[in-house]
């Protein structure tokens, strides 16, 4: 009887010192899991607080901190500036002109056909230099000189019709960093008013004004430099549409003399 208490005794305190052990153990890795958990977690945040913005994010970041009144006229002038240059570059594009084949086919059917001829080839072929040609053709019956004074007259209206609204997108390239500066200035003016209202130096007085002012600066020169860009490609199509239009014009004179003969 005493053999099986003691067998009894002994089971329980083996089985008990097990549970405690198992019991100690899962409480220690849960622990330890829990801790890298932790760890883990504590380390990703950092790391996402630490990671660069995204280009937009920043472009937002910074469009905000610059204040909405200046920033957002500068915006006004950048989509203002390229819905225009939007508008010429299409209108110009669509103004380009095969000189070379409308002058062939003018020439061919003043030969064919004559001056009605060659006036629908004009009629059915888009572009200011098809335009000048139906204006110098549809004078030929009153001369030469005639002819040329209206190609002449002509030309320039076609050359005012490319040149429209581009001097919109110049004043948008000398408003932006104006306003730019502008923004500068006061917001330099706020830094000094804060630096006066503390009657002391503080570095975290001023940097909020400069800054301001430094990124008011910086978006109305990248305004200017984006709308620049444009401006130039315009005035460049333009000037290549004027030669064309201008050889154009010799060339018909010189069909128009030929024909007479």
């Amino acid at each position: 009887m005493k053999r099986l208490f003691s067998i009894l005794a002994i089971t329980g305190m083996v089985a008990f010192g097990t549970t405690n052990a198992t019991t100690i153990a899962n409480t220690n890795t849960a622990v330890t899991t829990t801790t890298v958990n932790t760890i883990q977690e504590e380390t990703e945040a950092a790391a996402t607080a630490d990671e660069p913005l995204g280009f937009h994010q920043e472009l937002k970041k910074r469009f905000i901190e610059g204040g909405a009144g200046f920033m957002g006229i500068v915006l006004l002038c950048l989509i203002l500036g390229l819905a225009i240059a939007i508008e010429r570059i299409i209108f110009l594009n669509l103004s380009t002109t095969n000189t070379k084949k409308l002058t062939q086919n003018v020439e061919d059917a003043l030969s064919s056909g004559g001056v009605e001829a060659a006036k629908e080839v004009c009629r059915n072929t888009k572009g200011p230099i098809a335009s000048i040609y139906y204006q110098g053709l549809d004078r030929t019956d009153e001369g030469i000189e005639a002819a040329e004074k209206a190609v002449v007259a002509y030309g320039g209206v076609q050359m005012g019709q490319l040149e429209k609204n581009v001097s919109w997108i110049s004043l948008f390239i000398a408003l932006a960093p104006m306003l730019g500066f502008m923004g500068t200035v006061i917001g330099m003016i706020q830094a000094f008013d804060k630096i006066e209202a503390a009657g002391d130096m503080q570095p975290s007085l001023v940097a909020g004004g400069i800054k301001v002012a430094l990124l008011t600066t910086v978006f109305g020169l990248i305004v200017a430099i984006i709308l620049q860009i444009f401006y130039n490609y315009i005035i460049a199509k333009i000037d290549s549409i004027v030669n064309d239009m201008e050889d154009a014009s010799i060339t018909l004179m010189d069909l128009l003399i030929r024909n007479k003969k």
